[in-house]
C-alpha cells in the first residue's frame, strides 16, 4: 500500500462534501498538473491518502481517504461546460486522469499546515517544501504514521 496527501479548497469540495456523497465516494477529478497527474496514475485501490483542506483560513489535514478505483480518464477534460475542460485531450487519447476515493476517517479537528512544519518528522514532507503546490503528492510511511500520531489525540472513526 502506497500513501498519499490530496488537496481540495473546502469551498470547493471539502471532507464533509465527501461524508454526503453515496457511499461517501467521489471522483477526484480536475487535476491539471502533469506530476500531480503522473501520481494519481500511481495510485491503486486499497492505497491511503490524507485528505487536506487548501487555501482556506487554517489549512490542513481533516481526515482518510480511500483510493477505491485505479486511475482513469477524467470526464471533466472533456465536457466543455467544466471548469476543468481541455479541448487537446480526448477519450482515445486522454491527458488527465482521475481516482475515485472514499472517506475513511475525519479528524475530529484539523493537523494545522503548522503543526505539520513544526514536527521534525515532517522536515522533508513534500507539503512543506518551499515551492512544493502540487495537489497530489506522495507520503512515506514513516510521515504517514508521524501524522497519524499527531491526529491521535482527537479523531474519529466514521461508521465506513
Amino acid at each position: 500500500m502506497n500513501y498519499w496527501l490530496m488537496k481540495s479548497e473546502p469551498d470547493a469540495f471539502s471532507i464533509d462534501d465527501l461524508g454526503s456523497r453515496p457511499q461517501q465516494t467521489e471522483r477526484w477529478d480536475g487535476v491539471r498538473n502533469y506530476q500531480a497527474r503522473n501520481y494519481l496514475r500511481a495510485m491503486q485501490p486499497g492505497d491511503a491518502a490524507f485528505f487536506y483542506h487548501s487555501r482556506c483560513a487554517k489549512p490542513g489535514i481533516a481526515g482518510i481517504v480511500k483510493i477505491v478505483s485505479a486511475a482513469a480518464p477524467d470526464p471533466s477534460a472533456f465536457d466543455p461546460r467544466s471548469p476543468y475542460y481541455d479541448p487537446r485531450g480526448s477519450p482515445e487519447k486522454p491527458s488527465w486522469f482521475m481516482v475515485e476515493v472514499q472517506l475513511r476517517r475525519r479528524f475530529t479537528r484539523a493537523i494545522s499546515l503548522n503543526e505539520i512544519k513544526a514536527n521534525p518528522a515532517l522536515r522533508k514532507m513534500p507539503l512543506v517544501q518551499r515551492g512544493s503546490r502540487l495537489s497530489v503528492m506522495p507520503v512515506t510511511p514513516q510521515q504517514w504514521n508521524a501524522i497519524l500520531k499527531m491526529a491521535q489525540s482527537g479523531s474519529k472513526l466514521d461508521s465506513n
